[in-house]
Parts: C-alpha cells; structure tokens; sequence
C-alpha cells in the first residue's frame, strides 16, 4: 500500500518534541502518556498486569452504559493538522469501531485550566476504525490548532497517535524575539528534499534539542561514485542569516569531511543559489559559525551540501525575519506625531509615548521592547494614573471597538462568555476598586477567564493604595509589552 503523502511531514503531537497525553476519561487497562511513544508499538507473549493482558498503547475499559471515551493531547508544535494516523497495533478484539479528532487553540500557558472553556473544532468526523491497523486520515482543516481530542466509539484500544502537519509559531512572538532559528522545525521550517537518507530522515537535521544519538541525525549512506550529498530547507520565513550551527554529534567515524552552505531567495522553482559558508567539518563537533560567514541578503530557503557523504545531527541558521525587519522600518520611519500616537495605543501615557517617539530608530524588536520597559519605570504617579486612565473596566464594552479599545476586546475576549452573575459581580467590584484606590483596576487579562480576574480584583481590592499602585504599574507594563508586538504587527 503506497502511504498518503501526509505522514511524510512532521509529528507535531511527537513527545519527543514536547507533545503531551494530558487528560483522558479512563484508562484502566493501558496508559494514554503510551499513545505518543516515539518506538512502534510492542507486542509481548503471555505478559498480564493485576488489570489484565498488558498491552502497549491506551485502553479503556469495557464500557457498559451509553457514552464514549476521550483523550486530550497537546501538541509539541502547534500548527495546522494534514493527516492522523490512528495506529491500533495488535489491538484485534479490543480496538474501537470508530474514531473523531477535535482541535482546539489554547494561548493559556496554564493549559490544563483553560480546558475546561476551550471550543473544538472537529477536523475527523466519526470514522471507522480496522483493528490491528494504520488506520490513515487526510484531514482538510487550515486552522492552526494546540490540542486535540481524541474519541474513540465506544471504548477500546488505540496503540499510537501520529499527527503529522506544518507547525505554524506564533508570530507576534516570534517577530518579538530578534533573533531567530530562521531553520527550527518547530518554527514551520521544513526539510523539503535531500539526495539520500538512508540511515536518518532529513527532517532530524532542524528538530529542537540535541540529538540523542546517532539515529536522531539525517545520514546517508556511503557513496561509492562521484558527487555529494544535499538537503534542501525552507526555511520558515524570508531572513537574513547572521550565525549558523553545523552540529555532528555523535557522528564520530562518518561524519562529513567538509560542507558547504548556500542560500536563496526564492518565490518559485528556481533558486539563485549563493554560498554563505564553505568549510571543513570535524567528527563529534558543534561547529558555530558567524565571522566567517557571507551575509548575502535575505533568503528563503538553504542547500546544505555535505562532501562526499555522511550525517549531520543538526543544522541551525540564526537570523532576523525580514517581515519584523520591515514593520520595524516602517515605526521608525513615521512622523513624530504620527509614532507618538501609535505608541499612545501601547501605554496611555502622554511622557512614555512621546519618549518613545523620541528614541527611534530602533534596531530590532528586542531593542524596541528593552527600551519601552526601560522608559516606563522612569514614569512617575500622574504618568501612571494617565495610563491607567486609557483602560476600560474589566468586563466593560466601548463602542466602535477601535485601536486600543479594539486590543482591549481582544485581550478580555473570555470575558464575554462568563455569565451575568459574575459580570455583575465585576462591576460592582470594579466601582467599590476605584472609590478605595482613585484608578481603575488594571491586570494583563490576555487569556484569563472573568473568575479568574474576579477573583484576582477581589484579593487586590484589600491591599493598600501604595500597593496597589506598585502592582498595577507592574501588570500595566506586561501590557504595554504585549501592545508594542501587536503593534508591529498591525504596521503592514
């Protein structure tokens, strides 16, 4: 049977790239943290536990009333899902006649919390299941999803989950940071081709964390003619390289006798290549590269080129995003008037805004965001007040929702499914907040719930003044912090 061109692409759920088995209904018979094994499943003769026959995968009981059973997975890289491959290896009598995957896309660090008011998405209605079987699944969805669930009809054994698809980072983050892994799988970059791999795929050479062994790398295998070995990488956006990592651990008596790195901007099939390294390679190294190597200009996507064969753990290339590089050019390019107000929507106050405007230009994102933080502790009582001023209520709705108060929706949007009770309590938390303290109760609400805000007011309300005044400042900077990313991003 020739597999779908899906599994091709990289786990995203893989535990070995921090996915995760979370939560399940039930598991009496067999662990679900086993669904996401990086090995095959195992089959092992005449072994039991206390439970039953021990077998290498997730199992639920056998259930006796309506219903089914479920299992919450995050995903080691969020992205956008093309396949799921429901493994049911060795489970013969005891698999489930039928299969759904839902999606989910949480922000929460706290994930485990923000599940319980997630909304899923189903990406694979209710399927059938064979037993024993690489049950395969092309999945049409573009969403960018965090988790999955699981639910399997009525009950049963699944040995593994593979979902296979391209991760997809979040970029306003990522666009903060400076610097970046221009070639990290986790970051949407892709292994597109190679010449060979017969001993390691190619999508190991841009996995995060170090390889474990020497099955963890991309090899091939020795070349008796002429010629060299390749493997092509598009990268996850357009940048410019600044330092670059040719990792050959645990290659000790095959590794590359010498590579060469090229790279190209490219919009289509073809690719004008130049070289920004060209350099002999040592066993067992992680070999780091910036002085001597070109700066060439913003690419697309990198050749490595390794000669004549061997493995290569990891390759890293280091660099800015020219996106963020462009959004920048355009901050420092406005008027004074024209930067003041932007800045305005990140932090109310008049002095920081017009500072800001001030400071430009800014060389990168990590400048950009060192010297907003730096200027707003340089802001006094009044300065604070007036950026307190610009927030609206917990819980309150201003309309048009328009600049700052279009952010503000945004970031209280769980909000809006809290029910009445719990809003009428922030309102009249929110007023008895404002007659002890003089402002308006201000907390980073990006991905918190209203109880959980509630809650938070209540505890604050009790505090004295100063106090308070020092923790609003603090959670008024987190915003302006999130703000000044967003605001990159809406300069297109």
């Amino acid at each position: 049977m020739t597999e779908p061109s899906f599994t091709d692409l990289p786990d995203l759920a893989a535990e070995e790239l921090g996915g995760a088995a979370l939560v399940c209904n039930d598991e009496f018979f067999a662990e679900k943290e086993n669904l996401l094994k990086a090995h095959a499943a195992e089959w092992r003769d005449h072994v039991y536990t206390d439970r039953g026959k021990w077998m290498d995968g997730w199992e639920t009981r056998r259930r006796r009333e309506a219903g089914y059973d479920w299992c919450i997975i995050r995903l080691g890289m969020p992205g956008r899902v093309r396949g799921i491959v429901v493994d049911t290896a060795f489970f013969r009598g005891n698999f489930p006649e039928s299969a759904s995957v839902e999606g989910t896309e949480i922000a929460d660090a706290l994930d485990l919390s923000a599940l319980a008011t997630a909304t899923w998405t189903e990406i694979l209605p209710r399927s059938t299941l064979a037993g024993d079987s690489k049950n395969q699944f092309p999945i049409g969805s573009t969403q960018r999803f965090t988790h999955l669930r699981l639910n399997i009809f009525p009950d049963g054994g699944v040995a593994r989950l593979r979902v296979h698809g391209e991760a997809q980072p979040d970029w306003r983050r990522l666009h903060a940071t400076g610097t970046v892994n221009l070639a990290a799988l986790e970051h949407g970059a892709v292994v597109e081709s190679c010449s060979d791999m017969f001993f390691g795929s190619r999508n190991n050479l841009i996995k995060p964390g170090p390889s474990r062994t020497m099955a963890d790398g991309w090899e091939t295998r020795r070349r008796r003619g002429p010629g060299n070995d390749w493997a092509l990488i598009r990268l996850c956006a357009a940048g410019t390289v600044e330092r670059l990592e040719i990792d050959t651990t645990h290659f000790k008596g095959n590794a590359p006798g010498r590579c060469v790195v090229e790279g190209a901007h490219s919009t289509g099939a073809e690719h004008d290549w130049r070289v920004l390294l060209s350099t002999p390679l040592q066993p067992h190294t992680r070999h780091f590269f910036d002085e001597a190597m070109r700066r060439v200009g913003p690419v697309t996507h990198l050749r490595l080129s390794v000669f004549p064969d061997g493995g290569v753990a990891r390759l890293r290339a280091w660099g800015t995003l020219v996106e963020a590089t462009s959004h920048l050019a355009k901050l420092n390019g406005l008027n004074a008037a024209e930067a003041t107000e932007h800045f305005r929507r990140c932090c109310g106050s008049v002095a920081w805004a017009t500072h800001m405007a001030r400071l430009r230009p800014f060389e990168n994102q990590a400048a950009l965001l060192r010297q907003g933080e730096r200027a707003f502790w340089t802001l006094g009582e009044t300065d604070l007040l007036e950026a307190f001023a610009a927030h609206p209520r917990i819980g309150e709705k201003k309309v048009p929702p328009t600049g700052a108060a279009a952010w503000s929706t945004d970031e209280q949007r769980k909000v809006a499914d809290a029910d009445q009770t719990v809003l009428a309590a922030l309102t009249d938390a929110n007023q008895a907040y404002v007659d002890k303290h003089g402002f308006v109760f201000i907390v980073c609400a990006t991905g918190r719930s209203a109880p959980d805000m509630l809650a938070d007011l209540e505890v604050r309300l009790a505090q004295p003044r100063a106090t308070e005044l020092r923790t609003a400042a603090e959670e008024q900077a987190k915003i302006t912090r999130l703000r000044l990313q967003k605001l990159l991003g809406d300069l297109t």
